[in-house]
């Protein structure tokens, strides 16, 4: 009877023994090797800090609401004195800046999209991504859109500034698609009419005689095809912008400044983007897939001068082909 107990006994060790081993065999093969759970932690946490950027960035404009302010026809000076006594110079600045004014313009608004919180950088309120992937390996490039008439800088896919804009009117559309920076002129004289002074003047298309400069905001697209600022945005795109290198004698260019892009179209006629901010914060938003889709065609000839100008330069390449 104990010969038969422990044999039985025996039986369950050497059982429950090779049921370990099993189990551990199967375990080692089913694992993939640690390398490659480090390399799939590492991509996973890549993908997720994207996402939670924009996720982010959605979150902090979720945060902002917007509300009318309107200047009726006929008590639109007491609207303005009211507007005037409730916010401060800033606050002013900041909201027609928003709606596409300068100070010099404001008698134009009949209402004004107002935030709820004031940001005097504007950056809360962009409607350009924070960051963009694939300009990652550009170190500056200027985007303006013609639909929301704004303008924004990256600097390696990072945005870092954003502001407002008034482009070609209607009759006088400003040229869609990739050009670069030229040459810059602290205060340049229009070549349509004399009397019309430039500050901080960059030339963007020599030919066509289109640049950016400061000069009037109205609050919708007004010029004769250049790219209208506010003073202080256009001094800081001044100080900002690497313009062209030219061959010896000036006659052709050995490097080009800084990529721009124009792209879309302005609802002409129709409800101006920025008010409808008052229903939908989001409504003037710009995606990334929609820029990726701007930039895409653009992109290896803004690399290809990008290199061209560094190795002119003699700086490093960080561009990998």
């Amino acid at each position: 009877m104990l010969h038969l107990i422990f044999k039985k006994k025996k039986l369950i060790f050497l059982w429950i023994c090779l049921s370990v081993l099993f189990s551990f065999v199967q375990c080692e093969k089913g694992q993939p090797p640690m390398a490659n759970l480090a390399l799939k932690k590492k991509a996973d946490s890549i993908a997720s800090a994207k996402t939670d950027s924009i996720r982010l960035d959605s979150l902090q404009k979720a945060k902002i609401t917007y509300t009318p302010f309107i200047f009726p026809a006929k008590k639109k000076d007491a609207a303005m004195a009211k507007f005037n006594k409730e916010f401060s110079e800033e606050e002013r600045y900041t909201i027609l800046a928003l709606n596409r004014l300068d100070f010099k313009n404001k008698w134009r608004a009949d209402t004004l999209a107002i935030p709820d919180k004031m940001d005097t950088t504007l950056m809360a309120y962009t409607p350009f991504p924070a960051h963009l992937e694939k300009l990652k390996p550009v170190k500056k490039i200027v985007i303006f859109s013609y639909p929301i008439q704004a303008y924004s800088l990256y600097e390696n896919g990072n945005l870092i500034k954003w502001g407002p804009t008034s482009m070609g009117k209607e009759s006088a559309q400003t040229h869609r698609g990739l050009m670069f920076a030229n040459w810059k002129k602290e205060l340049a004289i229009s070549t349509v009419d004399s009397d019309w002074k430039l500050p901080y003047n960059v030339n963007v298309h020599n030919s066509l005689g289109i640049g950016w400069h400061q000069y009037d905001l109205p609050g919708f697209p007004a010029s004769h095809s250049c790219l209208r600022l506010l003073l202080a945005d256009a001094k800081y795109l001044y100080d900002w912008v690497d313009t062209w290198i030219l061959n010896k004698g000036g006659g052709t260019v050995k490097a080009n400044g800084t990529p721009v892009i124009v792209f879309g179209d302005y609802a002409w006629g129709g409800r101006k983007p920025w008010k409808k901010l008052i229903d939908d914060a989001h409504s003037n938003d710009i995606s990334v897939e929609e820029l990726d889709r701007v930039i895409e065609p653009h992109l290896g000839k803004i690399l290809d001068a990008q290199n061209k100008r560094e190795q002119v330069l003699g700086e490093p390449s960080n561009v990998q082909y």
